[in-house]
């Protein structure tokens, strides 16, 4: 993975499978990629906030590159260490629970239940799902797509360490 001079002078194709398991919305990536050279990670995960704005279509699209929280990320490679690592909270004495709790969540959104899950507990993600499935379908698209950008800051971060 390349530091951050690395990520400012890599061609664009070198960058792109990256950024895409950060974040996979093709938009967003051409335009972090385009808003280079980054004086530093924090404007570079500034510039993600910024464009990370995303469509329903998009955030449908970036949802489809993750796992169900409780479930290995298919394959191997980078993201499914990141998705593993961000997921270290949630244990398998909740398999059970969460696999209902994901499977009513689907049933009413059509979609997975996403969450920025760094440092929750499998309690707390738990928790956080349930309060969810109040939400109208179109306020959850919206509370999915700030979980996204949560997600993508991270994974810069952890790209460019």
């Amino acid at each position: 993975m390349p530091d951050l001079e690395g990520f400012n002078s890599a061609p664009a194709a070198e960058l792109r499978p990256l950024l895409t398991d950060c974040l996979a919305v093709p938009r967003w990536v051409d335009a972090l990629l385009a808003d280079r050279p980054y004086p530093d990670v924090d404007a570079l995960v500034a510039a993600s906030d910024r464009h990370a704005d995303l469509t329903d279509d998009e955030v449908r699209a970036a949802i489809a590159s993750h796992p169900r929280i409780g479930e290995k990320a298919a394959g191997g490679g980078v993201t499914a260490k990141w998705s593993a690592d961000e997921q270290s909270g949630v244990t398998a004495p909740l398999a059970d629970r969460l696999l209902a709790a994901n499977t009513a969540y689907e049933d009413r959104f059509g979609h997975i239940y996403l969450v920025c899950a760094t440092g929750l507990s499998g309690e707390r993600v738990l928790a956080d799902l349930a309060a969810r499935m109040g939400n109208p379908p179109d306020a959850e698209l919206r509370v999915v797509s700030r979980e996204l950008a949560k997600i993508a800051a991270l994974r810069l971060r952890k790209a460019l360490a």
